[in-house]
């Protein structure tokens, strides 16, 4: 079996080698080499120590990321290579750290130390693929399993668990029973990783092709009570609504589904309906509405993206995500849409225009996006036509407006929201002069 690996790699085992030293790409490239995929990057894995690494790539950009780990990177323009010594661990006592770490002189105890079969073989051209887990097996049965006892693999690193998921969400692959099993048994155990931890693995099944995969597995596993209690309400949650097929969970996974994989839009399509179960009222004739459970999901999205560490950009974004993406009942004139973009920003608009027709897809066969579909040309007219939509697109500004005589205050504000009002309506009085104009007539108006 030979590899096709990319020059700047080879470059780095060739060196290691020409030093005496072993060297074997590692872990993910592997398995993706052997499924027929271009790895994102590549590891690989030595008996040289990290001084002995340093010193061989002296002339390089090196990185020391965990020296004391044995990783170091080796920076190159075609693309970085982590190189870390091979090493053995000691016993797991707090569910994530070894007691000890040393550095060893042979790939096989390096191999058995990972978690996953599909994750523990190596590779170079001089002795081929090693294989000591039957890894290779398990990739062409679409089985995710350990290395050795499940139970001790989880024990050793709870987050390994969300990882079996991970992968087998990205593969769509099989959790080997046993394996299934031990992460079944020891899910509670995940509340006791780092939110940080949790949260990037979970990213990483939004992000998958089939998300919903992922979070049902989430949900046999027991870790949704664990990782998103708030989706628990929606499961089985019957909306009593003619224009809706689904439950709340089934529905809210087919919307994760219909769209794009970029992270705010994944999370704001799993927080747009998780407000209903907490809003349902029943009218007269048996139907159920859910009032004010945008604003509602909006706050609750909010919330756990706070437990979840995110920044205040992405929080903000799927906030404002959630909150608006109920418009698409509204018939917006074009000053209306104006106001839209202004409120949910040129950057985010048309996520949320995708966000609006996975729901309107996902709620029953009956429903067409054509609506939705007319509301998007109209907006990118409005934006190629470079129509003024914001305070920032006005010919004018508070410095121009005091020149004209007005006093520092709210009043500058208060007048250029009205100008903004008048341009939105009519965009050709957006200029310098005929503003100056508007302002002093609101001046003797007011």
């Amino acid at each position: 079996m030979v590899f096709d690996i990319p020059k700047y790699v080879e470059l780095v085992m060739d060196r290691l080698e020409e030093k005496g030293y072993k060297a074997y790409i590692v872990g993910g490239s592997v398995r993706d080499l052997l499924l027929g995929n271009i790895p994102k990057d590549f590891d690989i894995t030595t008996d040289a120590h990290p001084q002995a690494i340093e010193y061989i790539f002296s002339d390089f950009k090196t990185i020391d990321i965990g020296k004391k780990f044995g990783t170091i990177i080796v920076s190159q323009r075609e693309g970085d290579v982590e190189i870390t010594t091979f090493r053995k661990e000691g016993s797991y006592k707090d569910g994530r750290r070894p007691e000890w770490v040393v550095f060893s002189s042979n790939i096989e105890e390096d191999l058995s130390r990972r978690d996953f079969t599909i994750n523990a073989m190596a590779y170079n051209r001089k002795e081929g693929l090693i294989d000591l887990y039957n890894g290779r097996e398990d990739l062409n049965m679409g089985i995710i399993r350990t290395v050795g006892d499940p139970e001790d693999r989880f024990k050793e690193d709870y987050l390994r668990i969300l990882r079996a998921i991970r992968f087998s969400t990205q593969l769509h692959f099989t959790i080997e029973e046993s394996t299934f099993k031990a992460g079944k048994k020891y899910a509670p155990n995940v509340s006791k990783v780092s939110m940080e931890r949790i949260s990037h693995e979970f990213f990483k099944i939004l992000l998958c092709p089939t998300p919903s995969y992922g979070i049902n597995l989430l949900k046999d596993m027991g870790l949704l009570d664990i990782i998103l209690p708030e989706l628990v309400p929606a499961i089985g949650f019957d909306q009593k609504n003619p224009h809706h097929e689904m439950d709340v969970y089934n529905h809210t996974l087919c919307v994760i589904d219909n769209t794009l994989p970029i992270i705010q839009v994944r999370l704001a399509a799993l927080f747009h309906d998780i407000g209903k179960p907490h809003t349902l009222t029943i009218d007269e004739e048996g139907i159920g509405h859910f009032y004010g459970h945008d604003k509602l999901g909006a706050d609750i999205a909010k919330g756990v993206l706070d437990r979840f560490k995110c920044s205040n950009d992405l929080r903000d974004k799927v906030y404002t995500l959630v909150k608006e993406h109920m418009n698409h009942h509204a018939h917006f004139k074009e000053k209306g849409l104006k106001r839209l973009i202004r409120r949910v920003g040129e950057d985010e608009i048309f996520n949320l225009i995708a966000l609006q027709k996975a729901d309107i897809i996902c709620s029953n066969k009956e429903a067409t996006i054509d609506h939705i579909i007319e509301r998007e040309k109209k907006i990118k007219d409005i934006l190629e036509n470079q129509e003024p939509y914001d305070l920032g697109h006005l010919d004018i500004d508070g410095n121009d407006l005091i020149e004209l005589g007005f006093k520092e205050g709210p009043i500058i504000g208060n007048i250029l929201e009205y100008l903004l009002e008048q341009v939105l309506e009519r965009p050709e009085l957006n200029d310098k002069e005929t503003l100056k104009r508007l302002a002093i007539d609101y001046r003797k108006k007011d």
